[in-house]
């Protein structure tokens, strides 16, 4: 199975109210964003993190120890936070690719996926652009060019109900971002 899933923000305390995420402490948002990620990845699955894995984590031991027990294939499209916590942990223990971009075919076609949001990629018009960075902000003045293209997926964490998800879900939790007010 294939997963996505950007902005996690683990260790990021100031994240919860920046955000709005529904959680008393950064403790309790780590542990169950993990839970919620093991629930679904099995060790087979592949999992794209689209970006901005860690933010405020001095601890290279801490970051080590949630690396190893997310479950699956990870890929990681490097974000704007990543590069905090990059140097001090073992990526190629961790991850089969990390980059600023990637093109990857699926089942269901040709993604393009970046942290951030893209307006025009290679095939636009049949592919599918994933993106991180956002979160669920729908007050900068990109939101209305972003809430009109279908084929511009948040992946983020905030949209996704705080795990990672099918390409399926991405489509359907889209699409009701995009419907709110």
């Amino acid at each position: 199975m294939l997963y996505f899933i950007a902005d996690t923000h683990f260790f990021h305390a100031n994240i919860i109210s920046l955000c709005q995420r529904p959680f008393g402490s950064v403790e309790e948002m780590n542990e169950t964003m993990i839970r919620n990620w093991n629930e679904r990845v099995g060790e087979g699955d592949t999992v794209y993190v689209l970006g901005d894995l860690f933010f405020k984590c001095p601890d290279a031991e801490l970051m080590e120890a949630v690396l190893a027990r997310l479950k699956g294939k990870k890929h990681l499209v490097v974000g704007n936070h990543d590069d905090s916590w990059m140097d001090k942990v073992n990526l190629r223990r961790h991850f089969l690719s990390v980059g600023l971009f990637q093109e990857v075919t699926a089942s269901f076609g040709l993604l393009t996926l970046c942290h951030y949001p893209l307006l025009s990629w290679r095939h636009d018009q049949k592919s599918y652009m994933i993106h991180g960075h956002i979160h669920n902000n729908r007050n900068a003045d990109y939101w209305t060019l972003l809430q009109k293209r279908e084929r511009v997926l948040n992946a983020g964490v905030e949209v996704n109900d705080y795990r990672p998800v099918t390409f399926e879900e991405l489509l359907e939790n889209n699409r009701r971002f995009k419907l709110l007010p």
